[in-house]
């Protein structure tokens, strides 16, 4: 720090340790990967529907829990994005083995994979999902956990980002940023009403998938949505 950065306040955060590693990740994944982004908006007004239908029968479940099992049921239609680029290779995966993007204390950030999520319902993911989220907070996740994923969900349903532009969990072929719900006029039955709606934000390696079969999972994974 220079003397006129002390003077003036300025606090100096040295970036090292877990942020370190966080920050090469992520500049290397933008080096690495030929990234682009996808956005859409989707009608939540029946998923939000069926977690209060669930939590009415005592299953208590979270929007980014029905959501994953939505994802993971849409990228078994879709399994050319489920998997990851190795070198000059695409590797597709058939487990559907879903990293999950976590914020922790100390601006640092996790993405553990719920291995195998194809075969777990509802309640299995939302115990494996807490499971990680307990585990992340005590740095007890495995290395295998943090690495070997097949596709990334980031969850930025509770703030008041809309849509964004997620970076690439390299070496994983796409990750799908989901942002907070914003009420939009449609036209019902009886007229005007309006009713939430979430930005979907797909990210992924144009070096793997291109633009048209990324934008038809997205397309499906919105259908599905709002079918549900």
């Amino acid at each position: 720090m220079t003397e006129a950065e002390a003077d003036q306040g300025v606090k100096v955060v040295p970036i090292r340790g877990v942020r370190a590693m966080i920050a090469d990740k992520m500049q290397k994944s933008l080096s690495e990967a030929a990234q682009l982004t996808h956005h859409a908006e989707c009608d939540v007004t029946a998923l939000n529907a069926k977690k209060a239908a669930l939590a009415e029968a005592g299953d208590k479940v979270s929007v980014e829990d029905l959501l994953i099992e939505i994802v993971v049921g849409v990228l078994q239609r879709h399994p050319d994005i489920n998997g990851t680029v190795q070198g000059k290779e695409v590797h597709l995966s058939k487990a559907v083995d879903i990293s999950v993007a976590m914020a922790l204390p100390g601006n640092l950030l996790v993405a553990p994979a719920i291995f195998d999520a194809q075969d777990e319902g509802l309640m299995e993911l939302r115990a494996s999902r807490r499971d990680l989220s307990s585990r992340a907070k005590t740095n007890k996740l495995s290395v295998t956990e943090m690495t070997k994923g097949t596709f990334t969900i980031s969850n930025l349903g509770l703030s008041r980002v809309h849509q964004f532009t997620p970076i690439l969990n390299t070496p994983q072929i796409g990750i799908l940023g989901v942002g907070c719900a914003v009420m939009r006029p449609v036209q019902g039955e009886n007229g005007i009403e309006l009713r939430p709606h979430i930005g979907l934000s797909l990210t992924f390696d144009h070096k793997a998938i291109d633009g048209a079969p990324a934008a038809d999972f997205l397309t499906d994974l919105c259908n599905t949505i709002e079918g549900v």
